[in-house]
Order: C-alpha cells, then sequence, then structure tokens
C-alpha cells in the first residue's frame, strides 16, 4: 500500500526527511518559511533543512571558498586561441562568442565540456577548442551515451526505464515516475526498479 509523503510540519528527523523526494521550489519554500538562507542547489537546500531538524534549527558550517589564485577577467579580455585557462575560468558571453567564433554556431557550453576545462587550468583555449571537437565526435558512435549527473534523477530514470521496457513511451516513462517519486527511499534518489511497472 502506497505511503503518502507526510507534510513536513510532521518530519521530525533528518533522515526522515531526506527519504522523500522534494521539488527545488519545495525546499525554497520550506527554508524561507523556516528562517533557513534560500540560495544554493537542490542538495545543499536538502541538507541545510536536515541538519536544521536534526539540531534544533542550527545551521551548518559553510564551507570556506576557496580563492581562485588567478585575477583574470573572463568577461572583459580580449579572448585568442593562446589564451590560457584559469582557475577563476568563466563561461559567460565573452567565452560563449569565442567559442562560436573558432566552432561555428553549432557549438554549445555542455556539462562534460565545461568540466574539462575546470579541470585543465593552463592549457589553452586552443586546447579547448580542440577537446570540444573531440567530445563532439562521441556522438557520432551509437554506444555512446553521455554521463548524467547524479542530481538528475529524472533524466536517469527515464534512461533506465527505456533500457528495460523500449517498447513503451515517454508518456509511460513520466507516469512510472511521478508514481515512484511519491514513495519513500533510503536515500532520497529515485532510481528505477522493475517492480516500478506494478505501480499503477
Amino acid at each position: 500500500m502506497k505511503t503518502p509523503r507526510p507534510a513536513f510540519e510532521d518530519i521530525k528527523t533528518g533522515d526522515e526527511f531526506k527519504r522523500w523526494y522534494w521539488l527545488k521550489e519545495e525546499l525554497e519554500e520550506i527554508c524561507k518559511c523556516s528562517g533557513l538562507p534560500c540560495m544554493g542547489r537542490k542538495f545543499d537546500l536538502q541538507d541545510r533543512i536536515a541538519f536544521a531538524l536534526d539540531n534544533r534549527g542550527a545551521l551548518p558550517s559553510a564551507p570556506r571558498k576557496k580563492k581562485a589564485a588567478s585575477g583574470f577577467n573572463w568577461a572583459k579580455s580580449k579572448l585568442t586561441p593562446e589564451t590560457r585557462i584559469t582557475d577563476n575560468v568563466s563561461f559567460g558571453p565573452n567565452f560563449r562568442r569565442f567559442m562560436k567564433a573558432e566552432i561555428g554556431k553549432g557549438f554549445s557550453c555542455h556539462s562534460d565540456f565545461m568540466d574539462w576545462v575546470k579541470a585543465n587550468p593552463g592549457k589553452t583555449l586552443a586546447d579547448a577548442v580542440e577537446q570540444w571537437q573531440i567530445l563532439e565526435a562521441r556522438k557520432k558512435d551509437p554506444e555512446f551515451r553521455r554521463k548524467i549527473a547524479s542530481n538528475n534523477m529524472y533524466n536517469q530514470y527515464t534512461r533506465d526505464f527505456f533500457d528495460d521496457n523500449p517498447e513503451m513511451t515517454k508518456e509511460d516513462a513520466r507516469a512510472f515516475w511521478l508514481l515512484k517519486k511519491q514513495l519513500p527511499t533510503k536515500d532520497g534518489f529515485v532510481r528505477y526498479e522493475r517492480s516500478d511497472l506494478e505501480l499503477s
């Protein structure tokens, strides 16, 4: 029998809170009503609320952000193929204009590429252009699959659903996702299981 998600006011511990799926908008509203900071990524908000539940409204100590060593201005500096990637690299309009000028209108600043750039300070933008082309070439491989970020549960659920049920439709996948995300989990992550097909 399906157990409905309890109202936030009825949840007493952080572990219980984390068993349930929450939209980011819901987490922001809970933070606002609880006097907690509302800014941050979804799982930052979830951890903040869980900590407050277990510590009588206290806030976890904020991790100190590592100060960038470089003062290079990515927003205003002229970028060239010889420009070195720095630890404060920014993917704003100036960066994207340069990449489009080098690659063409097909350039997109996807997560795989941004991860590579951030992990390679000291390389040049010419290296970045080459790496983007390498990453794009993978799409021609029918076996290639881009890694889905761990916090993008819906996309991962959908991929796993179709791996197991290739004959079903997007509407089917979404319907089972909506049913599954209402159930409690061990860690707050909604994952596809074949038994989900029994939920309807």
